[in-house]
């Protein structure tokens, strides 16, 4: 049965209408399963299964516990559909970058909207993954490249390696998107979501760019919120011309051509200076060894007097 119907608030609901197994085959499961060959399988299926049977309070139990799973099940609805209007209402431009659930994470997890929007971008990136941080920073590893926002639709859409670039670029467009929407007026009646339809489309004219793509964005958006079909001259990279310019040299202007001569002359005379100072050089260093010598002469000279006047 399992393998047949899948969802599971239909499986609850197939277990308290038939109980057990015999009666299944008499029950109409129209109104439970949609699709007709899925109700005929499990009519087969119940008719060839081979197990054990069961008592009534043991289907009194399961019975009991398939009406909490639909209570759950039903709960989660109702609560899915409070977040998806509370996030509308106080971030919508960070709800179309990220998603709702991802949106309520990152603001639950920063303690507030306008907490989350003191943030930069590169915290938001990583929002979620502080002990991987730390732990990376204290070991000298590689830091984390993404945290909560990792959950982000546009970023499972990216492959593997593009993970990280998609990551940083959603996060800064998710940190501008923030800030609107915490300073934005709130007493307006139509509320401005331009900037986050702009920002999602350009992070997905970034993954598209890095999948190999076009790298054109579609740049205006309507006041409804819808995109148009309008896209942004692509940039294409031109080689520089071949040649070389002389009118942008500057040059120095020159009297006449004494000029290169004495630049010559200066030149031997310095040369010739350097290699005086050079022997000069070389002269003192020599005097210093001499002199060095002498010194050390003259002190193993007293050593050997101590030691024979010390033996006499």
């Amino acid at each position: 049965m399992q393998a047949i119907v899948n969802d599971n608030a239909q499986y609850a609901k197939v277990v308290l209408a038939c109980g057990y197994r015999s009666k299944i085959r008499e029950i109409d499961f129209s109104q439970i399963l949609e699709d007709e060959n899925v109700e005929a399988a499990l009519k087969e299926a119940a008719e060839v299964s081979m197990g054990t049977e069961i008592a009534d309070i043991d289907v009194l139990n399961i019975q009991s516990l398939a009406e909490q799973v639909l209570s759950m099940t039903e709960y989660r609805i109702q609560l899915f559909d409070y977040l998806k209007n509370r996030m509308n209402a106080i971030a919508p431009n960070l709800t179309i970058l990220v998603g709702e659930l991802v949106g309520a994470r990152l603001i639950s997890h920063a303690g507030s909207l306008m907490n989350l929007a003191k943030q930069p971008a590169s915290t938001v990136q990583i929002l979620g993954a502080e002990k991987a941080l730390f732990r990376a920073l204290k070991t000298k590893h590689d830091t984390p490249k993404y945290g909560l926002i990792y959950h982000a639709s546009l970023i499972g859409q990216a492959a593997p390696k593009n993970k990280g670039k998609i990551s940083r670029v959603l996060a800064a467009k998710a940190a501008l998107a923030t800030r609107v929407d915490a300073l934005s007026d709130e007493t307006s009646e139509q509320v401005d979501t331009t900037i986050g339809y702009e920002s999602r489309a350009k992070v997905e004219a970034r993954l598209r760019q890095l999948e190999g793509g076009d790298g054109t964005i579609a740049s205006s958006t309507n006041k409804d919120g819808a995109l148009t079909t309008g896209k942004t001259a692509k940039y294409t990279p031109e080689a520089a011309k071949p040649g070389y310019n002389d009118a942008s040299d500057m040059v120095l202007d020159k009297d006449n051509g004494d000029d290169d001569d004495d630049s010559d002359e200066k030149k031997k005379e310095k040369k010739e200076k350097k290699k005086k100072k050079d022997k000069k050089k070389r002269k003192a260093d020599d005097d210093d060894d001499d002199a060095a010598a002498k010194a050390a002469k003259k002190a193993a000279k007293k050593a050997k007097k101590e030691k024979r006047k010390s033996k006499e």
